[in-house]
């Protein structure tokens, strides 16, 4: 499709004003010492595999509320010092998958802990195993309007919260070394990357690619494609709930969370992506940068919400490995 969106110019320099509630770092903060004070002890389960150059373990964790979270982690076989750790978050609608979907970053040497995304996992992909058990107003099919006549009840608080309390889980691990942890994901994971970078101070790195999540009130008049879809069609019923709506949103807009962000990151954006349009990308990252604070982002000129795909995972591969060179005595 050809470039619908600002010329990359100006979407190199594009920094809006996004709404900010005046509470957001009191909600976060609130939420998060909430399901803190609920969390138990992380477990690991080995899973017999087939995989002879890994070790697989069956993680669960608290997450929002004291609810159990399952994900996997899988390291390299035999490794025997504490390793530094990448945690990856899922793409909309799919979830944890199975253990042989995930081998790149332990077969490169890193502890990889995937997070199950919480009711999700039936869409796409191989599966999920973590139910969402809080209810929720009437919605349009899908997650994005989800409680969403609440801050305090939108289904994205519970996922952001399991995105950084398994952060604090990771770093409890025997196998992992807690000063080395990065987040990554793309699409929805991609954002959930942004909303834990501005959530956990001490990170190495993020990397979110082609991220969801940001700049709502954009995205939503921009596109026409799902999910930010299912917010227009929600609004198209409930025709006097916009302002109410918008208002909700700001609480889980990745630009706010970007202006918080304090660790070194890696963006990706495809400039004709019609699913995350690239202005919305560039609004977060353009935001964590204004702080200066290093947010690299590659281009890519011609594709769209797929990305650089593998591409991607090698520049990730090779700035992570700046990163960490710069924390290791």
């Amino acid at each position: 499709m050809p470039r619908f969106d600002f010329p990359p110019e100006k979407l190199r320099q594009y920094q809006p004003e996004v709404t900010e509630p005046a509470d957001f770092d009191t909600f976060w903060a609130q939420t998060l010492q909430d399901s803190r004070r609920l969390a138990e002890a992380p477990t690991l389960t080995p899973i017999r595999s087939p995989l002879k150059l890994v070790e697989v373990y069956d993680l669960e964790f608290s997450g929002f509320a004291g609810d159990r979270v399952r994900g996997w982690m899988i390291l390299p076989a035999g490794a025997a010092q504490r390793l530094p750790s990448v945690v990856e978050y899922i793409g909309y609608g799919s979830g944890r998958g199975l253990p042989q979907e995930h081998l790149a970053w332990a077969n490169a040497g890193y502890a990889h802990v995937v997070m199950d995304t919480r009711g999700q996992g039936s869409a796409w992909g191989t599966g999920g195993d973590t139910p969402d058990p809080h209810g929720s107003a009437p919605a349009f099919p899908g997650f994005m309007t989800k409680g969403i006549t609440s801050p305090a009840d939108y289904y994205y608080r519970r996922v952001f919260t399991d995105a950084v309390l398994l952060v604090d889980a990771v770093r409890q691990l025997p196998r992992v070394d807690p000063a080395l942890v990065t987040v990554t994901g793309g699409s929805q994971g991609g954002g959930i990357t942004i909303a834990a970078a501005g959530l956990v101070e001490g990170l190495v790195g993020a990397m979110p690619d082609v991220p969801f999540l940001c700049h709502f009130e954009r995205a939503v008049g921009l596109t026409e494609r799902m999910p930010y879809a299912e917010i227009a069609k929600y609004l198209a019923v409930h025709r006097g709930r916009v302002e109410e709506t918008f208002a909700t949103l700001s609480y889980f807009d990745g630009v706010n969370f970007a202006k918080r962000a304090t660790a070194p990151s890696l963006f990706s954006v495809g400039l004709i992506d019609p699913v995350c349009p690239p202005s919305t990308v560039f609004a977060a990252r353009n935001h964590w940068a204004r702080g200066d604070h290093e947010a690299d982002i590659v281009e890519y000129a011609f594709n769209e919400h797929e990305g650089g795909q593998a591409h991607q995972w090698d520049r990730q591969a090779a700035w992570l490995s700046l990163r960490l060179a710069g924390h290791r005595p």
